[in-house]
């Protein structure tokens, strides 16, 4: 009708993820050598020159022992090999990787809800974070809670009455609770931060506000050796943090260290981190820039005979707390065997626990004595009096093994305070004070039992993995200060009591999750190299990655895994093949006895069995008798599903329905209704009233008049300073924004050895500075039906005249998806073509892809392959005018009647820095990477990136189609 007005609708928000070919680093750490080779070449060479003397140190007998003697040494001797070789696949390490950080002019939209402690309003973190805030674009809501009288019935009336008086609900959450650490009053084992993010978190889930939130903290977190961890109380968050992620995906934000006061750039990157744009959830904002967290392989170099294999032994006393549970008398062995002469375990029921008077007998035959005490190793004063007690009995103590656990399963939204604080208090508690107590003790070890749930999170083990983190930056801390310290991230050992199994404790469930358990004689072998090397930190895991991925993955991505080769090929794998496509454009759904049942109903009766087949399949997972305990509308995660439920569920549906589906789909379809939905559609294709219509073919076009002007009609666009649309670019215009910045952190260029001020160093840059697309990595693959692999080989320029070509097409309100098989052109200019040529060889993964990922002629033909437009497609390099040429041969194809419409633009992205290096040789470029035309201070010119698509229509069509004209093309010329 009439009167209406147009409205601009948002462009296709895509779901970025990072795919850039990083160059292998000459400098990284050899890969894994097999244990066994170098080992037995040197036993089996002691043999060929009879050299009894080494043979002898090797299988640790006398030089005159008999063979009855020999061969059980040397069997010994084989299997430790064995075991040693199967170590080196078990080890893992965290590692923090540079990203980019989204420049200086990231906008933060809407309400942020900042949260601090009480009384903490001025503290540099919380007042310049906040600052830094409101200068980029949001509006901040401070919210001051007392974290030592954390209640999460508290927590929910302040925050309603924070937000009652916002529009809307805020655009994200940032805690920073986690500062207070300060004894909580009731709980002194517990930080009043780590209660009062516990009593947070549950409060937002109370209030239903599923935004992102984001743990602030200080010093948590070490990201390399000239960085020290200062709060080990802190990074309890990180711990509880990476359980919120699993449990709760909807208000998962992340987790970021920051400097004690920020800067403008700090807080700069701060806000990019927030607003997403390096798509990582577990980062550290330093000086030097923007550090991502990454699990990588840990293996031991052992290609050379000092690194083969090197023993440790200790002498002395041994203490081991949380000695009398089910790891207790393993541990005992294990140090006797190893030149303990006394073993202390302590433990709440200390003698009366089962079977120590058994294990002490065994260890007197062998001449090794064992004390049992009573003593909590929470409990500051009983733990000071077993040590003054060793000291005044004369005894050397030698080593510490802090093995004390108290494991109680719950999930974040249903712990209880006072059971959270007892799971911390047993590992916490009871490793600052022998931290404390034994200050400076020259020991041969100090061990920390720790666990792979603080290093990746758990589901139901909030308080275990917040107190497991604590461990892991303890021993971080104390090797700083120069002390003994190691601790070891285990997984799960085999040496399960089913009568002493925490409640709700599954085996069968951690293993179906690919968590083999850890035979205790290879755990062990673990434990010996690490003491050997005097390591500080290694995670020691069998992990079967097919099976761990789908469950881990399952609520979001997980950046963390993207260290680990196996793992980063199940998430491509999974991404790549994410089952049938719906629609129109379906294929046929595999047969199977399921659909041919189905298609002899009706539509009712097929919608009623689909719901019917989930609800069933839905209670047997859960537990439940039958599939009426489930309710059709509720949703899978208020029904009690988590990540492992989820991924058996879809399991069970792929069997039922002989369907491929996601990892992911009880989240993407959150109910069994719209679950049932969806499996009508990937079987018959969507509703008719929700198919994609049609399209005709387009009629014949006749030339342009000659008074029939080109115009334009839609534009996108990326350009330096964080513009991502027209109107942005605009108001940059006007304000006379500065948009020149550091070199790029992310593509492997070395910043170091690239600058020198001298410009006759050849391979030198003398400027550090230019415009760049610091998300130039970023892409939505699985938008334009491009798998992970492929979307690794392209050059990042055809990534990016994609998604503005997309969104070109939806400003001028145009369906991209309309214009298949019509006659619409692509003309493109690009100008730089290394981002393929920086590899040696082309990696397995992208094989297949780098020739059509980085040809220039593709460039152009990609955009008309994936839309279906049957026009030109054409890419030009003439330089710094291409996008001109371009825009010039689009206005000819419609004046001619080649075309009906026209992309015409260029991009610019630099992969590597050699403009930089060729333009310093011919001193061209500007000192500080800016442009002073007919400026008596003009130096030189600035380098900088780009991508803009321009959608050209003649005026008469954009008339008759009711299109916007933004712009006339008064003429080109060649």
């Amino acid at each position: 009708g009439k009167g209406g007005r147009h409205v601009d609708l948002p462009t296709y928000p895509f779901q970025h993820q990072r795919y850039w070919i990083d160059v292998p680093d000459t400098t990284a750490a050899p890969a894994p050598f097999p244990a066994t080779d170098i080992v037995d070449t040197r036993f089996w060479e002691a043999v060929e020159n009879e050299d009894w003397e080494s043979l002898a140190d090797t299988l640790a007998v006398p030089d005159d022992a008999s063979l009855s003697t020999v061969l059980p040494a040397l069997a010994s001797w084989r299997q430790e090999r064995r075991r040693e070789a199967t170590v080196n696949d078990w080890r893992y390490g965290i590692s923090w990787k540079p990203v980019a950080d989204g420049g200086a002019t990231t906008r933060l939209g809407g309400t942020w809800l900042v949260v601090f402690p009480e009384g903490r309003a001025t503290d540099d973190v919380v007042r310049t974070a906040a600052e830094g805030l409101a200068r980029h674009g949001a509006q901040v809501v401070p919210l001051e809670l007392n974290a030592s009288e954390a209640a999460r019935g508290t927590y929910v009336g302040l925050i309603g009455e924070k937000l009652s008086a916002q529009d809307s609900p805020p655009a994200g959450v940032l805690s920073f609770l986690a500062l207070d650490e300060s004894p909580h009053p009731m709980h002194p084992a517990m930080t009043a931060g780590v209660a009062g993010t516990l009593a947070l978190v549950q409060a937002l889930g109370d209030a239903r506000l599923e935004v992102p939130v984001w743990f602030g903290t200080c010093g948590a977190v070490a990201v390399g050796a000239s960085d020290a961890v200062t709060s080990p109380a802190q990074a309890q968050v990180w711990g509880l943090g990476r359980v919120v992620a699993l449990e709760q995906p909807e208000r998962w934000g992340g987790l970021v260290d920051l400097p004690r006061e920020l800067d403008d750039r700090a807080r700069a990157r701060l806000c990019a981190v927030l607003a997403g744009l390096a798509g990582e959830e577990q980062v550290a904002v330093r000086s030097s820039g923007v550090f991502a967290r990454r699990l990588v392989r840990n293996p031991l170099d052992v290609r050379t005979p000092e690194q083969a294999a090197p023993g440790w032994r200790t002498s002395g006393t041994a203490l081991v707390t949380g000695g009398t549970g089910a790891l207790g008398p393993h541990i005992a062995r294990w140090l006797a065997s190893n030149g303990a002469e006394h073993v202390v375990l302590t433990s709440r029921r200390g003698p009366s626990a089962p079977g120590m008077a058994e294990l002490a007998t065994e260890l007197a035959a062998e001449g090794v004595r064992l004390t049992v005490a009573a003593c909590d190793a929470a409990d500051r004063e009983a733990l000071a009096g077993v040590l003054e007690q060793l000291k005044a009995d004369g005894e050397s103590l030698r080593t510490v093994v802090h093995a004390a656990a108290f494991i109680e399963l719950a999930s974040l939204a249903e712990s209880g305070l006072d059971e959270f604080a007892d799971v911390l208090a047993a590992k916490v508690a009871g490793a600052a004070h022998l931290d404390e107590l034994l200050g400076g003790d020259d020991l041969d070890a100090f061990v920390l039992f720790s666990s792979i749930a603080g290093v990746w999170g758990s589901g139901d083990h909030g308080a275990y993995a917040a107190a497991n983190a604590y461990l892991d930056t303890l021993a971080e801390q104390r090797r700083a200060r120069g002390l003994k310290a190691s601790s070891i991230a285990w997984g799960v050992w085999n040496v399960w009591d089913p009568e002493r199994l925490p409640e709700g404790v599954k085996p069968e469930q951690l293993q179906a999750r690919g968590l083999p358990f850890l035979d205790p004689d290879t755990a062990f072998a673990a434990m010996r190299q690490i003491l050997a090397h005097d390591e500080t930190f290694v995670a020691v895991a069998e992990v079967d990655w097919e099976r761990f991925v789908p469950v881990f993955t399952s609520a979001g991505p997980r950046p963390l895994l993207a260290g680990v080769p196996e793992a980063q090929r199940e998430i491509e794998a999974a991404t790549s093949s994410p089952g049938t496509a719906s629609g129109a454009d379906a294929p046929s759904a595999p047969s199977s006895p399921l659909r041919d049942r189905l298609e002899g109903l009706a539509a009712e009766e097929r919608d009623r069995v689909l719901l019917e087949l989930v609800r069933d399949q839905a209670a047997s997972v859960l537990g439940h008798a039958s599939g009426e305990a489930v309710e059709p509308g509720r949703a899978f995660r208020d029904l009690g599903f988590d990540s492992l439920t989820a991924v058996e569920l879809r399991n069970r549906l792929n069997t039922a329905t002989g369907l491929r589906l996601p990892a992911t789909l009880v989240f993407d379809y959150p109910s069994p209704d719209v679950l049932a939905a969806h499996l009508r559609d990937e079987f018959f294709g969507a509703l008719p009233d929700t198919a994609p219509a049609g399209t005709a073919a387009a009629p014949p076009t006749l030339p342009a008049a000659d008074d029939d002007p080109i115009v334009i009609i839609g534009m996108g666009c990326r350009f330096p300073g964080g513009v991502r649309s027209p109107e942005e670019l605009w108001e940059l215009l006007l304000r006379g924004g500065d948009v020149i910045s550091g070199l790029p952190t992310d593509r492997g260029w070395d910043l170091d050895a690239l600058y020198d001020p001298d410009p006759e160093q050849r391979g030198k840059s003398y400027t550090r500075h230019g415009g760049f697309l610091y998300d130039a990595a970023d892409f939505d693959p699985a938008f334009f039906g491009i798998s992970p692999r492929e979307a690794l080989a392209m050059d990042p320029q055809q990534r990016l005249l994609l998604e503005t070509s997309w969104e070109a097409f939806e400003r001028a309100g145009i369906n991209p998806q309309s214009l298949r098989g019509s006659r619409t052109s692509v003309f493109a200019g690009v100008s730089y073509h290394d981002y393929g040529s920086r590899l040696g060889e082309t990696p397995e993964e992208i094989e297949g892809y780098l020739g059509t990922g980085n040809t220039a002629s593709i460039a152009s033909g990609r955009v008309s392959y994936v839309l279906g437009l049957e026009g030109a497609a054409v890419t030009l390099d003439t330089g710094c005018s291409s996008s001109l040429v371009a825009l010039h041969l689009a206005a000819q194809s419609l004046r001619q009647g080649e075309s009906t419409l026209a992309l015409a633009g260029g991009v610019s992205v630099m992969a590597v820095p050699t403009s930089f290096t060729e333009f310093s040789r011919q001193r061209g470029l500007s000192v500080d990477g800016r442009c002073r035309a007919f400026s008596v201070d003009a130096d030189g010119m600035g380098m900088s990136e780009g991508v803009g698509m321009l959608l050209l229509e003649r005026l008469s069509d954009a008339r008759r189609n009711g299109h916007r004209v933004l712009a006339v093309v008064r003429g080109t010329a060649m």
